[in-house]
């Protein structure tokens, strides 16, 4: 009976031990997360009017007008850009993404899947790790952006994609990513990169806008499309940022909240064996008086 009584209060140890861990870890997501959160917060209208105007200045450009980012072509070789984190213990965050990207690409990208035509631009090093695991094509180049997350570094990997989709290294580039909604909530989607999309009406044909360009439509379309896509990709990186900052910090509360609940059971268990152990001994007690009496 000590040995067991003991052995319980070693799990109370462990377990309220964890529970400060998971706490101190949420309290440091919930920091993280406001500044993410207010970082995507500002920049999404921004990048979501620049992505309609690009759209529909592709919809409205006829021939070679809409520039070479815009031609569409049959695809036979895909880029999947896949944005995870670095770090676990978020929750099913990083799963999430990876088999999302890897059953698009199982499902709409099967015969190019097959030839080994499907590669794989991981950004946060639990998506390379991923994909190193299943034995998919991954380039490591960009998967550190985390550890110095601004910009320029996100300006890389579009430049990098850009340059690949121009010179036909690939046909079709997709993003992978989540979309922050709030601290509970993400939307994990997957969205064409290039060649730039057109937008559609509710018909489902391309619409069009009357745009007055200065300097020469031709020009301003070839200096903008890659600035834009900059701007997008670095929208997408962003939302990821806040999304597993919120992943994290849900998750943390309930690991908190089952600690307590494992320790409410622990503390019973630690009762009834100190209560079984005293009545044990009393018993015990009782009869050695009764023993010597008799």
């Amino acid at each position: 009976m000590p040995g067991a009584l003991k052995e319980v209060r070693n799990r109370i140890k462990s377990v309220q031990s964890t529970q400060q861990i998971t706490k101190a870890m949420k309290m440091v997501s919930a920091a993280k997360l406001r500044r993410a959160q207010e970082a995507i917060i500002q920049m999404r209208p921004y990048a979501q009017k620049l992505q309609e105007m690009l759209s529909s200045i592709v919809s409205n450009s006829d021939g070679d007008t809409g520039g070479k980012l815009a031609i569409e072509r049959t695809p036979e070789k895909v880029l999947f850009i896949v944005i995870a984190s670095d770090r676990g213990l978020c929750g099913a965050y990083n799963a999430n993404i990876t088999k999302l990207a890897r059953s698009i690409a199982e499902e709409k990208y099967a015969r190019q899947l097959s030839k080994g035509n499907v590669i794989v631009w991981p950004i946060g090093k639990k998506a390379y790790d991923y994909f190193q695991r299943v034995k998919m094509n991954s380039n490591a180049a960009f998967k550190d952006i985390f550890l110095n997350l601004n910009f320029e570094s996100v300006q890389q990997v579009a430049t990098a994609a850009v340059d690949a989709f121009t010179k036909k290294e690939f046909d079709v580039v997709e993003l992978v990513y989540s979309e922050f909604k709030n601290a509970a909530t993400q939307r994990f989607v997957a969205e064409r990169f290039l060649p730039i999309p057109k937008v559609e009406n509710k018909s489902g044909k391309s619409t069009k806008a009357d745009f007055i360009f200065e300097p020469e439509k031709e020009a301003l379309v070839a200096e903008l499309m890659p600035k834009i896509l900059n701007t997008q990709l670095y929208k997408a990186v962003l939302d990821a940022n806040a999304s597993e900052h919120g992943a994290r910090m849900t998750a943390m509360d309930k690991a908190s909240e089952n600690a307590n609940e494992l320790l409410k059971e622990l503390r019973i268990s630690y009762n009834r064996a100190r209560q079984a152990a005293i009545t044990t001994e009393l018993t015990e007690i009782v009869s050695g008086a009764a023993a010597l009496q008799g």
